[in-house]
C-alpha cells in the first residue's frame, strides 16, 4: 500500500474514532460525576503518555522556562479545559457540543493574532468570519432540555469556555515545544499533571463518595473513552507521518459529521434548522483554515 493512501486511511480512521467519541462521552458522563470521570480517564492517559514520553522523548526540556509553560499547559488545558468540556457535555447534545468544539481555530487565530502577532490573510478573516457566524447560530438554536440534556445553554457556555481555555493551551505548547520539550512531553504534562490537578479537586470535595462508589461499569466507561482517545491519537499522528497535516486536519473534519448523525440516529437528539445552518457554516469555516498553505496555518 502507498503510503499516501494509508495516510488517508489512518487520518479517515482518525475522524472515525473522534465522531464516535463526544457521543460515546456523553452516555458515559451522564451517568457520572464529571469530575471524578475527567481526573481518572486523565490519569488513564497520562500514565501512557509517561511511557511514550520517556521511550521517545528524551532530553526534551532544557530551559527553566518550559517548565513553566508545561504547568501552564497542565492547569489550564489538562484540568480545567476538560472539566468544563465534560460538566458541558453533561448538559447539552453532543452534536452541539462537536460543532462547537471545531470553533477552536477560531480563537486560537485571535489569540494568536493579538499575542503572537501573527499575521493572517483575507482568507483566514473570512472563515474565522463564517466560524463566529456559525457558533451564533447553534448559539440561537435553543432546544427545550430533556432527561439527556438538561441545560443546553449552560452546556453550550460551558463547551464554548473549555475551547477557549484549549485554544489559550494551544498557544502556550506551541511555545513549550519551540524551547524543546517534544509533543509527546506536552501530551504527558497536560493529561498526568493535569489529571493530578482533577485528582486533588476530587478528595477536596464532596466528589470523593463518587469516586469511591464507582461501579464495575462506570469504570469500563472510563476505560472505554481513555482507549477511544488513545486510538484517536495513534491514528492521528500516524497520518501526519505519512500525508500533509493539511490533508490530514481536513479529512478530520469529518469527525463532527459523524458525532451529529450518530446523535440524532442514535440518541435522538433534536437538531433545529438554525444549528444545522450554524455547524455547516463552522465546518466550512474550519476547512478553510485546514486547506491554508503551511506558512497560514493558525491552528
Amino acid at each position: 500500500m502507498r503510503k499516501e493512501t494509508l495516510g488517508v486511511l489512518l487520518a479517515i480512521a482518525a475522524a472515525l474514532v473522534s465522531g464516535v467519541s463526544i457521543p460515546a462521552n456523553k452516555v458515559f458522563v451522564s451517568g457520572l460525576d464529571p469530575l471524578v470521570f475527567t481526573a481518572v480517564r486523565a490519569i488513564l492517559i497520562g500514565v501512557v503518555f509517561l511511557f511514550l514520553s520517556l521511550r521517545f522523548g528524551r532530553g526534551t526540556v532544557h530551559v527553566r522556562e518550559s517548565w513553566k509553560a508545561l504547568a501552564a499547559i497542565a492547569v489550564i488545558g489538562g484540568a480545567a479545559a476538560f472539566f468544563l468540556f465534560f460538566s458541558g457535555l453533561s448538559l447539552t447534545t453532543a452534536g452541539r457540543a462537536a460543532f462547537l468544539q471545531k470553533t477552536l481555530p477560531l480563537f486560537v487565530a485571535l489569540l494568536a493574532f493579538v499575542f503572537l502577532k501573527e499575521r493572517l490573510s483575507r482568507l483566514h478573516w473570512g472563515a474565522l468570519g463564517l466560524m463566529l457566524l456559525g457558533l451564533a447560530g447553534i448559539a440561537f438554536a435553543t432546544i427545550s432540555p430533556a432527561e439527556f440534556w438538561t441545560n443546553p445553554q449552560l452546556g453550550d457556555l460551558l463547551v464554548i469556555g473549555a475551547t477557549v481555555l484549549w485554544a489559550i493551551e494551544t498557544v502556550i505548547s506551541r511555545k513549550a515545544m519551540v524551547d524543546g520539550a517534544t509533543s509527546f512531553v506536552v501530551v504527558f504534562a497536560r493529561m498526568f499533571f493535569g489529571g493530578a490537578i482533577l485528582f486533588g479537586a476530587v478528595l477536596l470535595t464532596k466528589s470523593l463518595a463518587a469516586l469511591l462508589a464507582l461501579t464495575q461499569a462506570q469504570l469500563a466507561s472510563i476505560g472505554i473513552s481513555t482507549g477511544l482517545l488513545f486510538l484517536y491519537v495513534l491514528f492521528f499522528y500516524g497520518a501526519l507521518k505519512l500525508i500533509s497535516a493539511a490533508r490530514a486536519a481536513t479529512l478530520l473534519l469529518l469527525a463532527p459529521v459523524v458525532s451529529l448523525l450518530i446523535s440524532i440516529g442514535v440518541l435522538g437528539e433534536p437538531a433545529p434548522l438554525l444549528q444545522l445552518a450554524g455547524s455547516a457554516a463552522i465546518l466550512v469555516g474550519a476547512f478553510l483554515v485546514a486547506r491554508s498553505r503551511p506558512e497560514q496555518v493558525i491552528a
